[in-house]
């Protein structure tokens, strides 16, 4: 494709009238207000900074997801600067971007419940490693905004009737009734603290050790902002908008997605882009498909959402040797709208989510589904519903571990299919995201669900360089193989324009046994076909008239498309181009 159009910066008009329209959404005759306390901060920050011009995206925009101390050395050493190492010795021209999965100073969640956002948790190291990664990759930071720990100095000021943070949580008697309220946990909503005015119970989505945030008072949205704009002087490029969707609370509703949310969004995405162009915002809502795509808004919401749907189907795709679901979903996917796209991935720090599968399988596919994965060594973890009653919310395991097997048990196809699971994500419409237990071929951590007593722990295992070397160096090793396998796609990848986020997607249906897409027409005429086997026997692949008649070269070198009849083996996968 030709060079993406430059984004400038949003013009001091522009942004007032959208930051006042969402304001007045939000908080109606206290809007002016406000708005003047926003664009002071704004132009604060501003003082000191030269936001240039940037294209949002490439084909080259390819990301890896980890945690700063997902591989470590001695005890002595600085996580973030052997994660730099790591880096710049095995994947320097694999990744443009860099997901490292909250740094700062917490106290549970691996990260998510957050002690101060302004302090790196020196278990990983410092603002100096961080803004030197900054300058080799795109970083992608989280803002988790929706919720602090219970050890943050603003719920001090809370146990201690202190302003600010006094104000700054959500404080009920403990017999609401909060049952119309959507639940991703299936602990109680209310958590009850001891505090200088006696027992008073707080909300808490997530955990006890995870306090929601009150944005009806509008000094939270002023204090996230900064927040915000601090990151994005720290060197982010990308900012990832955690557990966004329960960020407004109204009883008598499901307090998800409320409209206030999305306004609050589209005026995150406003700042954005008037102090840092190019700069991206994500939004991770782990929810049912439609759901997760009106974070899109018009456009002026998030520049890019998950693509949580993908990891349970493709897991199911491949699992009942199968492409039919995958091939009929993929097929409705809407066009995205202007700068916009997917995030796509398998695997990440969490589980996968099956509330993306609603509507999608049968729900007798959905419970085979889980019964396996518990089969291969994994976990179910639940959530409550409005009825009291508990259900699936995520499996976890990591991603290699999933797929070991089909439904008729494990088998020796295990490295090949997740290979196969892999090259699908990183063809599709959008921006892939590699996780770096993926990229390793991590085998469920068990271990670290006994020691630390959470089921996530199975896919987030610390590696220890010294271990890791030689298992990426001996050739028979399944990281070796998968991590030399997954290095050379993202490379060709990246070479290639028909990967270009923007660049058209078509789904083709070639049978149960093929996952097929077309990539393209680009404006010169080239064209891309992906081409999948997701079952266990090879098959001869017999591509349409419309697609017969162009000469094709596979990419990956896996088949002759010119052969007089060319064979995809089991898990195979290839990319044929085309320009004529």
């Amino acid at each position: 494709m030709s060079a993406a159009p430059l984004v400038a910066a949003l013009s001091r008009d522009d942004f007032h009238a959208r930051a006042r329209a969402e304001l007045a959404f939000v908080y109606g005759e206290h809007a002016p207000d406000i708005l003047q306390r926003l664009e002071a901060l704004i132009d604060q920050h501003q003082a000191g900074t030269a936001r240039e011009p940037r294209p949002l995206w490439s084909e080259q925009t390819q990301m890896m997801i980890t945690y700063g101390d997902s591989i470590i050395e001695a005890e002595d050493s600085v996580p973030l600067e052997v994660l730099e190492r790591f880096l710049r010795e095995h994947l320097e021209e694999t990744f443009s971007a860099v997901h490292i999965l909250p740094f700062f100073t917490w106290s549970s969640d691996d990260g998510f419940s957050v002690i101060h956002y302004r302090r790196v948790s020196p278990t990983v190291g410092d603002w100096p490693q961080v803004r030197h990664l900054a300058g080799r990759f795109n970083l992608m930071f989280d803002l988790v905004i929706n919720h602090v720990s219970r050890e943050s100095l603003w719920f001090i000021d809370y146990l201690s009737d202190t302003p600010p943070g006094r104000d700054y949580f959500i404080e009920l008697p403990e017999q609401t009734d909060v049952t119309s309220v959507t639940r991703p946990r299936n602990t109680k909503l209310l958590a009850p603290v001891s505090t200088r005015r006696g027992m008073q119970h707080v909300w808490a989505t997530f955990s006890e050790d995870q306090i929601d945030l009150n944005f009806a008072n509008p000094d939270v949205l002023i204090e996230m902002v900064g927040v915000l704009l601090y990151y994005l002087d720290q060197g982010a490029r990308l900012i990832r908008l955690d557990a966004i969707a329960y960020l407004w609370k109204e009883l008598g509703t499901s307090c998800i997605h409320l409209p206030q949310t999305h306004a609050i969004v589209r005026l995150l995405r406003a700042v954005m882009e008037r102090v840092a162009p190019g700069a991206l915002l994500l939004t991770e809502t782990n929810v049912p498909h439609l759901e997760n795509l009106s974070y899109f808004g018009n456009g002026d919401e998030a520049h890019i959402v998950y693509q949580f749907t993908l990891p349970p189907l493709l897991l199911h795709t491949l699992t009942t040797n199968d492409a039919r679901a995958l091939t009929e979903w993929a097929a409705t996917l809407p066009p995205l709208p202007s700068g916009c796209t997917y995030l796509n991935f398998t695997a990440s720090h969490d589980g996968v989510g099956v509330r993306a599968l609603e509507g999608l399988l049968a729900p007798h596919d959905i419970e085979t589904l889980l019964e396996l994965m518990q089969r291969f060594g994994g976990f179910i973890s639940m959530k409550t519903g409005p009825d009291g009653q508990d259900s699936p919310y995520e499996i976890n395991i990591t991603y290699f571990d999933a797929l070991k097997g089909t439904r008729r048990g494990a088998d020796p196809w295990q490295i090949a299919r997740f290979i196969c699971s892999q090259t699908i994500m990183l063809g599709l419409q959008g921006i892939p995201a590699v996780y770096v237990h993926s990229l390793l071929a991590t085998l469920n951590d068990h271990e670290g669900v006994t020691r630390t007593g959470r089921l996530r722990a199975i896919n987030r295992k610390r590696w220890q360089r010294e271990a890791l070397e030689p298992l990426l160096e001996a050739y028979s090793t399944p990281t070796h193989i998968v991590f030399e396998a997954l290095t050379e796609r993202l490379k060709t990848r990246r070479q290639e324009p028909c990967f270009h986020p923007d660049a058209p997607q078509k789904i083709i249906d070639l049978g149960p046994h093929f996952f097929a897409f077309l990539r393209g027409p680009l404006p010169d005429g080239r064209r891309l076909l992906a081409v999948h086997n997701v079952t266990d026997r090879s098959h001869p692949l017999n591509l349409p008239e419309a697609y017969a008649r162009h000469h094709w070269r596979d990419l990956l070198g896996r088949i002759d498309p010119e052969s007089d009849a060319p064979v995809l083996k089991p898990y195979r996968s290839c990319w044929l181009i085309s320009w004529d």
